[in-house]
């Protein structure tokens, strides 16, 4: 039984990590590589298959019990959440234009600055003072990889900097709008009811501000059929992360998937070099390597403090 468990705690985790890793391989590859340069449609495909496969995943298969919506006010709180969370995803994808994947990793290493931050802002919570202390390697290594990352582009940092900010605001927010017991939601189900407003909000963008986007889409898909299959199975895999992210957290702790969250990125910095070749100095590896140390030393800190 111990050994059946373990074996299913390491499949989820080796689940959780090919997902996150793959799907965010398959983002760069599909807007850079391949020359689909469409992020806002991208993430409004992801956002539709999440909202498709919640349902089925809630609804259909039972995976974690329905939790409804108790008024008009849950409502508009996951409302905000869910276009926060849909800024947050678009400006990931919109980054990965212009950077390369392994700086995207380490710019978006920093989310526990920009968590701590909000943290303060909206809450007037302060953390212990070695908390603090921690941030700032974390921001400094991102200062040293910036300098020394030879695909350095100014738009893509500045939009993958946002991003970063947007991910750790959803996440204080969702700490502040659903305390009440009464209004709290598993991952799961507020991925549920945060997917639709997202597509809502995307359809009407994308179809502005892309022009032509579902036509090069169908023509592209007619021309090379593997680039539907590309953005079939990077939309499943989009929905796959989440559902992956829940169960690692519901068999481990949200402990343990922040450490694993850590190596993730080295990882993923490692398997995109060897992928797309793209040059990194020893400044911005020593940058980065220092961000992720200031990352372990602030989960560290914080959970000292608790």
């Amino acid at each position: 039984m111990i050994i059946t468990g373990r074996l299913f705690t390491a499949l989820l985790i080796t689940a959780w990590y090919s997902s996150n890793i793959g799907v965010l391989l398959l983002n760069k590859y599909l807007l850079s590589n391949y020359g689909f340069k469409y992020p806002i449609f991208l993430t409004l495909c992801h956002m539709l298959a999440c909202s498709i496969f919640s349902c089925v995943a809630i609804s259909w298969l039972k995976i974690v019990p329905i939790q409804a919506m108790k008024s008009r006010l849950q409502f508009i709180k996951i409302s905000a959440l869910g276009l926060i969370f849909c800024l947050s995803v678009v400006g990931g994808n919109i980054s990965l234009k212009y950077l390369p994947v392994s700086f995207n990793q380490a710019v978006g290493a920093t989310t526990p600055f920009f968590t701590a931050v909000f943290a303060y802002l909206m809450t007037l919570k302060l953390e212990a003072c070695l908390t603090y202390i921690t941030l700032i390697p974390v921001v400094t290594g991102v200062i040293i990889a910036s300098g020394g990352e030879p695909s350095f582009h100014l738009f893509g940092f500045i939009v993958c900097i946002s991003a970063t900010a947007a991910r750790a605001l959803k996440t204080v927010l969702q700490g502040i709008l659903l305390s009440s017991e009464g209004e709290r939601l598993n991952s799961m189900n507020l991925l549920m009811y945060m997917a639709p407003v997202a597509v809502a909000f995307l359809l009407p963008v994308s179809l502005l501000m892309e022009e032509g986007v579902l036509g090069i889409t169908i023509s592209t898909a007619r021309s090379d059929p593997r680039f539907l299959w590309y953005l079939l199975f990077n939309s499943a895999l989009a929905y796959f992360v989440n559902l992956a992210n829940f169960l690692v957290t519901k068999h481990t702790s949200a402990l343990t998937l922040q450490v694993l969250g850590n190596a993730k990125g080295a990882v993923a910095v490692v398997i995109s070099v060897m992928i797309f070749k793209n040059p990194v100095s020893v400044t911005g590896m020593l940058g980065y390597s220092l961000t992720v140390f200031g990352v372990i030393l602030y989960s560290e800190a914080k959970k000292r403090s608790k």
